[in-house]
């Protein structure tokens, strides 16, 4: 099992926790990793691009000019594509991007994700991540006091308004509940601060 130190929000060390195996030291899939990332990014696109084809652009009913005899090109419409402000050939049309992903292999990304973590060193446990107060300096300086971060994920058992507004104010800076952390942000992420209670409940989840 791997130890790791554990500290407060000041950056003190106050214990140590050793960390399932099953869960936070498997061999990473990058297989697995890769469907994951890019299912998610799939799934993040809204799919409502649009142009309008020939058929969809107003005016172009009447055949600009007679067939023959001009020395042009034969046209039959100006709202063909090759005319300014015809329609546009071939162009994106709304389209539904969602991915899916089965059971097994959105658990193994996760696993290797945050397997990831621990072997980068980026993992850092913290034995309670709250606030009483709406403070961005506060966060600042916890995320400084854990060795600093330009993208941190800082990671909770339960919602904080305090934290979560806090941490929202901080360039880079995201915050996720335990149950609903994802592959990309644990990977996009240069710096996994997470609560002790929330790993003892990741372990619970995911060690089934």
């Amino acid at each position: 099992m791997a130890k790791l130190k554990v500290y407060d929000m000041t950056g003190k060390e106050v214990s140590a926790v050793e960390l399932s195996d099953s869960v936070f030291g498997i061999e990473p899939n990058e297989t697995a990793l890769h469907s994951a990332v890019v299912t998610y990014l799939a799934n993040q696109r809204q799919g409502t691009q649009s142009t309008r084809t020939r058929a969809e652009v107003r005016g172009g009913g009447r055949k600009p000019y007679r067939q023959k005899g001009t020395g042009r090109a034969r046209q039959g419409s100006i709202r063909s594509p090759q005319w300014t402000h015809g329609g546009v050939a071939l162009g994106p049309k709304p389209r539904d991007y969602r991915k899916s992903l089965n059971k097994k292999l959105k658990k193994l990304a996760m696993l290797s994700a945050l397997s990831v973590k621990v072997k980068a060193g980026e993992l850092v446990v913290v034995d309670s991540i709250s606030l009483d107060e709406f403070k961005t300096k506060k966060m600042v300086e916890m995320i400084e006091k854990l060795g600093g971060s330009r993208k941190p994920l800082i990671v909770t058992s339960d919602k904080n308004e305090f934290v979560v507004k806090s941490a929202a104010n901080i360039p880079g800076c995201k915050t996720a509940l335990y149950n609903t952390i994802n592959v990309y942000d644990i990977l996009n992420s240069d710096k996994f601060i997470i609560a002790l209670d929330a790993v003892k409940l990741i372990e619970e989840v995911y060690a089934q």
